[in-house]
């Protein structure tokens, strides 16, 4: 495949997302059909002096690796905890990961027991909280017909679409969300206002992260976390998401003290419950962040675009990060979106009393560069 957006892209991914020196090793995890994008690094690499290790992953192979797995077993939990151990052991000579992605059927693990999720994550959870919170790392996801076709588009042009929401001015955006980070930083009480939605919290005293490239590709969000215990009133997400291979709709969630109280949705709301009670801070909240990538219009079923709609704010039950830490922990991060903007319902959000944004855009002057 010829393209020089995907060598433009390697480039990308390794000088600014990952930001490696001569002489770095970095893995490389990758599904099979983003060949072309792992070729186009390893001669990247090359020109670079860095050293790729590269570990192939496919769908059907990961779920069937679950059947090998008994739930309450004393062999699966002694080979779960030791081949998480062999992991966090060679970890101590990789500086980064880049994830390659490319989903065929994201609900290839739907027939997974939830227990064995559960399990698999739970004994995972340290070999991840090392991966993110002390390594660097980056994620994209490579296009494929499945997703193509999820995002109601063509191959050609949902491949377009990719390589060109990825491909932005990434240090013109981390200075236009600079300006908006200053203002969270400032802020104490927090409300959102939606259909279906009203709530308030506090986000006073957490550090404010600009997103422009250096995680995700593509990129474009401006992220805290809640105070943990502040969180009150009700939110509904108007864009799908999918969980442990299922896709939950209108998911709405009340919260009394930070705490998820009530959780319901289109569907199967016993299913989605029980991800909320995988363990205690999976009812609590470890994010809030703005979306504002400007070429990313609607959602796409994929969480990695979805979440970084221009317009949208996404809530997330789960795990904060380390570089926004509110203190709490779980093995689940869901980032459940919301779309602000009037043609998805319109929506407002609300600085100690200041109107900041209506509708998906900003409203002080100061912050209309984010508008796109």
């Amino acid at each position: 495949m010829n393209d020089p957006r995907i060598d433009r892209l390697a480039g990308v991914l390794l000088r600014h997302s990952l930001n490696l020196d001569k002489g770095d090793i970095f893995q490389v995890n990758a599904s099979i059909a983003a060949k072309p994008l792992v070729a186009a690094i390893f001669r990247e690499a090359a020109t670079m002096g860095v050293f790729p290790v590269i570990r192939w992953q496919d769908d059907e192979i990961g779920r069937l690796s679950y059947d090998l797995l008994t739930v309450g077993d004393a062999d699966t939990a002694r080979f779960l905890e030791r081949s998480n151990q062999w992991e966090i052991t060679r970890w101590q000579d990789i500086k980064a990961n880049l994830a390659l992605r490319a989903p065929e059927n994201d609900q290839e693990n739907s027939g997974v027991p939830r227990e064995k999720l559960q399990m698999t994550g739970k004994a995972g959870e340290p070999l991840q909280r090392l991966i993110i919170d002390e390594r660097q790392w980056a994620l994209f996801y490579w296009p494929t017909p499945a997703q193509a076709q999820k995002a109601g588009l063509s191959n050609s042009d949902y491949f377009d679409f990719v390589l060109d929401v990825s491909l932005i001015d990434y240090d013109r955006l981390y200075a236009a969300e600079q300006v908006l980070a200053r203002r969270m930083e400032q802020a104490d009480q927090l409300r959102i206002v939606a259909p279906g939605t009203d709530l308030t919290f506090s986000i006073r005293g957490l550090p404010v992260v600009c997103c422009y490239g250096r995680r995700n590709v593509p990129d474009g969000e401006v992220y805290t976390a809640p105070v943990r215990d502040s969180v009150n009133g009700r939110i509904t997400y108007n864009v799908p998401s999918n969980m442990w291979g299922q896709t939950y709709k209108n998911v709405s969630l009340e919260f009394a003290d930070g705490k998820i109280v009530q959780a319901s949705c289109d569907g199967d709301n016993d299913a989605l419950n029980r991800i909320f009670d995988a363990d205690e801070g999976a009812r609590y909240v470890g994010e809030f962040s703005f979306g504002v990538n400007p070429l990313i219009r609607r959602p796409i079923g994929s969480t990695l675009f979805d979440e970084k709609i221009a317009g949208s704010i996404h809530f997330t039950p789960g795990a904060a990060y380390a570089r926004a830490d509110n203190g709490n922990k779980s093995m689940i991060h869901w980032d459940l979106i919301q779309i602000q903007r009037s043609d998805y319902g319109g929506g407002e959000v609300w600085f100690d009393g200041e109107l900041i944004r209506r509708d998906g855009l900003f409203v002080p002057e100061e912050l209309q560069g984010l508008n796109g």
